[in-house]
């Protein structure tokens, strides 16, 4: 088993935040009284003239980001992801994206590790609501560096992005040198005989499943699809045409989210035998993260699973 270092990808998230707030006075940040657990509270401790905790008004939030937008600002603004999917998602369809403003959204505390708090707070959903929304980026990063990365790089875009990230420490499987490119996909390691698009904390599953696969003689390419808008399609289909099948893990539900992303690019574009990881049509429920992450069938068994069979769906040429 590969050895990880551990960290917050929420950390990233409040990093960038500080940094940016160091060296751009329009970037403000706005909170829904969550501010200890995003970790926006170490930009309110910095710059509290540009924090503004709108209380349990997620709806009053988005529309007072539009606003500061609107005024020039960079408004970022965060709380946990099921809550400014759900409660916000009229306001941020309406306002933020039909009118292209520039507001950033932090959904924190996604997926099913999030762990004891349960399944009103475990947010399963948000990649499908956000990616269906015209003009919308959506960034699922894979560790602490991708996290900062695409906060930084998300102010830098003219429009609405959404950046997805948990609560638990995640493997770090990238460094701080690491190229991120919002839109480009990431080939961690190469394979020929299976492609497994992972993303967020399913990256480092992919790549343990990865060394196991190898063991029984099976070769996985890994990629890492940090954007899930707008998508890599020529790295996916490049990926495919050599491996000719397909694994998608993510700690999501597989109706609407990255799977099925990936699985509209392989069906245009290049068709060849699927499978998915992910949430299977369930809400979560209390539990430790690693328990949740086992009974709900995202761990990286359940890849090594998917992999073994998707293989033998592979045409044989002639």
């Amino acid at each position: 088993m590969r050895q990880f270092e551990l960290a917050l990808t929420r950390q990233g998230w409040a990093d960038a935040l500080v940094e940016m707030g160091g060296t751009n006075p329009d970037v403000m940040v706005l909170d829904a009284d969550l501010s200890k657990s995003t970790l926006t509270c170490q930009f309110r401790d910095k710059f509290p003239d540009r924090f503004v905790n709108v209380g349990i008004a997620e709806q009053n939030m988005i529309n007072v980001a539009g606003g500061l937008s609107l005024m020039g600002y960079i408004p970022f603004v965060c709380t946990y992801g099921v809550f400014v999917s759900g409660r916000a998602w009229e306001q941020i369809r309406t306002t933020t994206c039909i009118n292209k403003l520039n507001v950033k959204l932090g959904g924190a505390h996604g997926g099913v590790s999030v762990g004891p708090d349960g399944a009103t707070h475990q947010a399963l959903e948000e990649i499908a609501l956000m990616r269906c929304l015209p003009n919308m980026t959506v960034l699922v990063p894979a560790d602490y560096h991708q996290t900062r990365k695409a906060t930084m790089a998300a102010a830098t875009i003219d429009g609405p992005v959404y950046i997805r990230f948990g609560r638990e420490k995640v493997p770090v499987v990238t460094t701080a040198d690491t190229p991120f490119e919002v839109g480009k996909a990431m080939v961690m390691e190469e394979g020929n005989d299976v492609t497994i698009v992972a993303c967020g904390a399913m990256v480092a599953e992919a790549l343990q499943a990865k060394d196991i696969l190898a063991e029984k003689g099976i070769s996985a390419e890994v990629i890492n699809l940090h954007t899930v808008k707008p998508i890599d399609k020529d790295t996916i289909i490049t990926s495919v045409k050599k491996t000719g099948a397909l694994v998608t893990a993510e700690e999501h539900q597989v109706m609407a989210g990255m799977g099925s992303a990936v699985l509209e690019v392989i069906a245009q574009n290049l068709p060849v035998p699927a499978e998915m990881v992910g949430i299977q049509d369930t809400f979560g429920e209390t539990g430790t993260p690693d328990e949740l992450m086992v009974k709900y069938g995202v761990k990286f068994t359940n890849i090594v699973e998917k992999a073994e069979k998707v293989i033998t769906r592979k045409k044989i040429p002639g």
